[in-house]
């Protein structure tokens, strides 16, 4: 069995492939991708692979964009966070995931339902794609927020937000006029929520909007140090291990 890894988390993908591993010792990993742009390029090159896990939000877009250009016809399980209305729409269309973060169970259970499911995927790839695209879509770009601060309800337009950060254990929204509000999700929630041209998840404590960043300079064990526009209360630095998607981001616009 060959199988095509999706996936711009680099930890994420290497935990995916030792499980594979163990769990289907005769399978081959033919590739580990990391953006739209290298799958697109990759599906278009070879022959199509057995199996392939995908991640929903890449580096430089949404997964699903890769169907709009490169043929897909080996069945898919998605992998995901938090969006619980898309993992709805994925069950609908007959498509697996897996939630992150993922145990060999969840792994051993996707293997199980695309073997039941192997006829129907070859003789009905991905049917439904354009109602599941249109579904995505309208959770991927969230507009605005809703905040609660000084006894008022306010909307936070987003494209106002500059990041949004953990601040003692609880999430806020830091606005390009500096203006402050705490928002009762986490960060891999939000995430999910916006579009991924947009913002980044530049480590565990931020999210960063593309307008908001000022200067991107290496720093020291190969990691790169991001200054933005408004101050921060702490240097963002982004590891090693995502300096790559990170510039792959900023450089596709």
């Amino acid at each position: 069995m060959n199988i095509l890894i999706i996936e711009d988390e680099i930890k994420a993908a290497t935990s995916l492939a030792t499980l594979i591993g163990k769990i289907k010792p005769e399978a081959r990993i033919v590739a580990q991708l990391q953006s739209v742009k290298s799958s697109v390029a990759w599906l278009s090159e070879h022959e199509q692979p057995d199996l392939i896990f995908m991640d929903i939000q890449l580096s430089d877009g949404l997964s699903f964009n890769i169907f709009k250009t490169a043929k897909v016809s080996a069945p898919v399980v998605f992998c995901t966070a938090y969006d619980e209305y898309t993992l709805e729409a994925f069950k609908a269309n007959g498509v697996d995931y897996v939630l992150k973060p993922f145990s060999q169970q969840d792994i051993e259970n996707a293997f199980k339902k695309v073997d039941e499911l192997k006829n129907f995927f070859q003789q009905n790839p991905l049917p439904q794609l354009n109602d599941l695209l249109a579904k995505v879509a309208g959770t991927a770009g969230k507009k605005n927020f809703l905040v609660f601060k000084q006894n008022k309800y306010l909307n936070i337009a987003t494209d106002t937000i500059a990041f949004f950060y953990i601040k003692h254990e609880a999430t806020m929204i830091k606005t390009f006029d500096q203006q402050e509000y705490s928002i009762n999700q986490s960060l891999d929630q939000i995430y999910s929520l916006l579009a991924p041209e947009q913002f980044f998840r530049l480590n565990r404590q931020y999210l960063v909007n593309f307008h908001a960043v000022k200067e991107v300079e290496h720093y020291f064990a190969r990691k790169l140090l991001v200054t933005l526009s408004i101050p921060t209360p702490e240097k963002l630095l982004v590891n090693k291990e995502k300096v790559q998607n990170f510039l792959t981001w900023m450089e596709n616009r």
